[in-house]
């Protein structure tokens, strides 16, 4: 039987194919994590043998010690094929990138592709499972600048929804338990969670129309990431559409887009962002549709319609604080988001599309105004936008205001 080569096995007719030797070593371990190199065979499977000196196993093994890095420790063999004498190498490596003479690469079928600065970070991304260490390092924040108050009301939460069995007792205990802390500092996660000193912010605009020209309003929300769920919520609520429904004994006001919708794509954009990237969430309320972005990089190799389907497990960037919204019960589960929100606009009759940008994650709700050519305080959108900007304005600042109050009064009845 002929041998061939494939993505985990290279053929080389001697040592002076050395160099390519190690190339495909580095390839096959950036795609598979092992592989089998053999001297003293053709690329076209013909064994034709390998002159063994008194060095050449361990010139091989220098060879790779000297120019594949991280390093890795090969086991190079003498092995007889056809009654000729041959050198086989087989090796392993569970590093994240390996690099041959600097270069990185990777295995397509038998050959060795060289990659591009965007292809490297993509395949670092990939190996690291798409979760980042940002969340469980230590954050410069001592626990005694926890928000107590945050932190009660979350365990309450937990507890009457069955997903928390403890009672608190201390800012320090229930960190702890949570592994939002280390020693007296809270690491990043718990920071983002139950601290003031968030730098997480979100920006929240109502424009005139369907491009951003013109805003009726921009606010900016601060506070940890539960207040700003809440906060960002509340602002969409409150700019939006609603219709009464008088058919039944009780009058029912249905909002233009599905506040569980609206809600889980908040929260799974505070959940999935990247935390490293200064740049905000943002809410984008159009005359024809409502925008939900965060600053982080939908998983590679995956789409949003991977996980609408249902059939992709969840692979969460900041599982620390999935976690915690988890156990709050503000979502339901880890991967269920996307497919969540496509369920509830599905069933309402909303337009939904999710879109991987170059600089984040987007999903757009179509507003049913949009075909009324209504604006999101319900009045008729003229084509001269300048007779109606300052009443828009008011309107849409009022609103604001009165948000602004219920959420101080539901923090004092916390």
């Amino acid at each position: 039987m002929i041998m061939k080569e494939s993505e985990v096995i290279e053929l080389k007719a001697s040592t002076a194919q050395l160099k390519k030797a190690l190339i495909a070593i580095s390839a096959m371990l950036n795609k598979h994590g092992k592989g089998t190199v053999y001297f003293g065979i053709k690329d076209d499977g013909i064994v034709i043998g390998q002159q063994i000196g008194k060095a050449t196993l361990k010139d091989i093994a220098k060879t790779v010690s000297d120019h594949i890095e991280p390093k890795i420790f090969p086991e190079i063999e003498i092995e007889e094929l056809k009654g000729k004498t041959c050198v086989k190498v087989d090796f392993t490596g569970q590093e994240n990138l390996y690099s041959a003479y600097g270069n990185y690469y990777i295995r397509i079928g038998d050959e060795n592709r060289k990659l591009t600065g965007k292809e490297i970070e993509r395949l670092i991304a990939k190996k690291q499972g798409y979760v980042y260490p940002w969340g469980a390092s230590v954050s410069e924040t001592p626990v005694a600048k926890a928000d107590v108050r945050t932190l009660r009301s979350f365990i309450k939460k937990g507890k009457e929804a069955g997903r928390i069995g403890f009672s608190f007792d201390s800012a320090k205990n229930i960190l702890n338990k949570l592994h939002l802390s280390k020693g007296d500092m809270l690491n990043n996660a718990g920071k983002a969670l139950f601290s003031k000193d968030n730098p997480v912010k979100i920006q929240a605009a109502v424009f005139a129309g369907i491009d951003r020209i013109t805003f009726l309003d921009i606010q900016r929300f601060e506070g940890n990431l539960f207040e700003l769920a809440e906060k960002g919520g509340m602002y969409i609520r409150e700019h939006m559409n609603w219709r009464a429904d008088l058919s039944g004994s009780k009058r029912i006001e249905i909002p233009e887009v599905p506040i569980r919708a609206l809600n889980e794509a908040i929260i799974n954009s505070l959940c999935h962002r990247d935390f490293t990237n200064p740049k905000h969430n943002e809410l984008a309320i159009f005359r024809d549709r409502i925008e939900v972005f965060n600053p982080g990089k939908f998983p590679f190799d995956y789409s949003p319609s991977d996980f609408i389907k249902g059939n992709e497990k969840s692979i969460p960037r900041n599982p620390l604080i999935a976690d915690i919204f988890y156990l709050a019960k503000d979502i339901e589960g880890w991967g269920s988001g996307i497919k969540r929100i496509y369920d509830e606009c599905k069933e309402a009759g909303v337009k939904v599309k999710f879109e991987i940008l170059k600089s984040g994650f987007q999903i757009t709700f179509y507003r049913s105004s949009s075909k009324s050519g209504k604006q999101g305080d319900g009045t008729t959108l003229k084509s001269d936008l300048k007779s109606d900007l300052k009443s828009a304005q008011k309107t849409h600042r009022k609103r604001t205001e009165n948000a602004q109050k219920t959420h101080r009064k539901r923090t004092e009845n916390a």
